[in-house]
């Protein structure tokens, strides 16, 4: 990709990964489109729904391809959205204590100019070890479950949790890169 795109998103998770795979890129934060927007079906369409909303919302403002992403933690079929407190962290974490979960990240590009548009989504399976009280305690009091789906970022803390991955990696970050570079080729052919 030769062109910047718009990235639909204040992510500095995002914006990292987009940097490191050398995609050239501006940052429009998504407007109207709160978390959790009313989008229906199962955890991969509202993965999907809301990244097309956050590419919508800022396609209207430029001429360029605008990238929206949305990440989503399931546990069964229970979404784990961004911990609103410390209990809701917590009850989080218990939850995945010892179990394996999806993190499914939507993602959405549409061409501002042409309205060219493709959406598609990423699912790497997760699996947490057995967690303890004072361990979930400790990681909820560094801060760093707060602003995240699920209530943990596996670059940080929590990738001490983890035991099993099945998938991308990147994808559990909040950006599955080479599902973008793939429609990102498939929008300029």
């Amino acid at each position: 990709m030769t062109q910047r795109i718009v990235l639909a998103s204040a992510s500095p998770r995002r914006a990292f990964l987009l940097e490191r795979a050398g995609i050239p890129f501006d940052v429009i934060e998504p407007g109207d489109v709160e978390e959790g927007a009313n989008v229906s079906g199962e955890p991969r369409e509202q993965a999907k729904g809301l990244a097309q909303l956050k590419a919508r919302s800022v396609a209207i403002s430029t001429p360029k391809v605008c990238l929206g992403c949305d990440t989503i933690v399931a546990i069964d079929s229970t979404i784990l959205g961004k911990p609103s407190s410390k209990d809701d962290a917590r009850s989080m974490l218990q939850m995945l204590s010892g179990e394996w979960h999806r993190v499914i990240t939507g993602v959405s590009l549409i061409d501002a100019a042409t309205g060219r548009e493709y959406t598609d989504y990423a699912e790497t399976e997760v699996r947490f070890a057995e967690l303890g009280a004072d361990e979930i305690d400790a990681y909820i009091s560094s801060g760093e479950p707060f602003g995240k789906a699920g209530a943990y970022g596996i670059q940080g803390g929590a990738s001490s949790f983890v035991i099993g991955l099945k998938g991308p990696l990147d994808n559990v970050i909040g950006l599955p890169v080479r599902l973008v570079r793939q429609m990102l080729s498939k929008m300029e052919a």
